[in-house]
């Protein structure tokens, strides 16, 4: 099985390639050097010379403040970069493979979204990943995985943010109204590995097990790192964003279980394993 990765110098894609070299299957990384998604004719050259069986898609625009004054560029990548491979895809009739977000709901309430609720974005990244979702489905071939607060080892993220913050300052201010569950890259690479060889199609949600707020994944973060720093929990509107944040971001895993799909180990487990990996 030959396999198309987008965004591969992300979290996501470095690691979902990493994870089809160890199990011997050919998967081919690109990035906006190999494959600018917002070019019809290159993804159209490139998916049909490489004779794929499947496309994996992670590239995106997913710098949230920003896309609420970029919302032309952002719109380009999330939306009209997603179509130009959905359409290739249906046309090859292969499986298309699409990453979404937490961020495709409005974030309020307290109970979990399950994969079928009706979806009403937040902000302008929301939006256009909600429109890349409304593409993605209409293809026969079709996964769409809802993921949130994910964290690699090949790029930023919060866990690295708190670490910098928290040796160069000693004490930080978290967020604690706003609830949801990490997502390792490295779990959730093989969980996709497993996926895309079948033919479960449909949405799911894939976040690591167990829910929490920023500042009990802070406080986790520094516990299991060994430093001693002083973190203080703060209202969301202390720090206020140009792109509106969900409150709730619980999310079912209904669809992993219906489909015979394994959960991603319980969210503090992942972050030990990846605290080491980072350290070496």
């Amino acid at each position: 099985m030959k396999l198309l990765v987008t965004g591969v110098k992300g979290q996501l894609g470095y690691d979902i390639v990493n994870e089809c070299k160890k199990r011997n299957i050919e998967a081919i990384g690109v990035d906006v050097e190999e494959m600018d998604i917002i070019d019809a004719n290159k993804v159209e050259e490139v998916i049909k010379d490489g004779n794929y069986k499947a496309v994996i898609h992670c590239a995106a625009w997913t710098a949230v403040d920003k896309a609420e004054d970029e919302i032309e560029l952002c719109t380009k990548v999330n939306v009209d970069g997603t179509r130009n491979i959905a359409k290739v895809c249906k046309e090859l009739d292969i499986p298309m493979m699409y990453f979404s977000t937490d961020y495709v709901f409005d974030g309020q309430g307290e109970n979990e979204w399950k994969e079928y609720d009706e979806r009403h974005p937040l902000n302008v990244y929301g939006q256009t990943k909600y429109e890349g979702e409304l593409i993605v489905e209409a293809l026969p071939k079709h996964f769409i995985i809802r993921i949130a607060w994910v964290f690699g080892v090949n790029g930023n993220n919060f866990i690295k943010t708190m670490l910098r913050l928290g040796k160069e300052r000693g004490a930080v201010s978290v967020v604690d109204d706003q609830i949801g569950s990490p997502t390792y890259t490295y779990d959730l690479s093989k969980l996709v590995v497993d996926m895309i060889q079948t033919d479960k199609y449909g949405t799911y949600h894939a976040t690591n097990e167990g829910l929490c707020s920023w500042y009990e994944f802070a406080c986790e973060i520094f516990k299991q790192a060994g430093i001693d720093v002083e973190v203080t929990p703060v209202d969301s509107n202390t720090f206020p964003a140009k792109a509106k944040r969900p409150n709730n971001s619980r999310m079912s895993k209904g669809m992993l279980d219906k489909n015979g799909f394994e959960h991603l180990p319980a969210w503090q487990d992942a972050l030990g394993r990846y605290l080491k990996e980072i350290e070496n």
